[in-house]
């Protein structure tokens, strides 16, 4: 039996991610290039492949991914989310095993504003008595 997820879609920082699970071998393709290639970061791949991981599924699926906007870091964890999301649709009994790790919920944190008057965020120039 052919398992497919469709399209899910998984979000952090500005970053989209467009994901596809397909019951297959372990092919992963990212905006057309290998996992190695596109995120060179060892830190990055253990990231994206934690929700695989979790149910040992790193050879049982193929994954199609474009990625969109932002950094490698918050695509690293829209992808994470994506194919976690991937995962709960096309197996109903793992969700409860992703959510109580925090894979289903989406990371609120966002880059803070500048604010006028500062250098940053809240970074102010230094403070002069006299």
């Amino acid at each position: 039996m052919l398992l497919d997820s469709g399209l899910v879609t998984g979000r952090r920082k500005e970053s989209v991610a467009k994901v596809r699970l397909i019951s297959g071998t372990g092919k992963i393709d990212i905006n057309g290039r290998s996992l190695e290639e596109y995120f060179g970061r060892r830190t990055l791949r253990m990231i994206i492949m934690q929700p695989l991981n979790l149910i040992q599924g790193e050879t049982k699926y193929d994954l199609w991914a474009r990625i969109k906007g932002g950094g490698l870091s918050g695509q690293a964890g829209a992808l994470r989310l994506g194919i976690a999301r991937a995962i709960a649709k096309i197996n109903p009994e793992i969700r409860k095993s992703l959510r109580e790790t925090g894979m289903l919920t989406r990371d609120p944190r966002e880059v803070e504003r500048k604010k006028y008057g500062h250098r940053k965020a809240r970074k102010s120039t230094q403070y002069r008595k006299r």
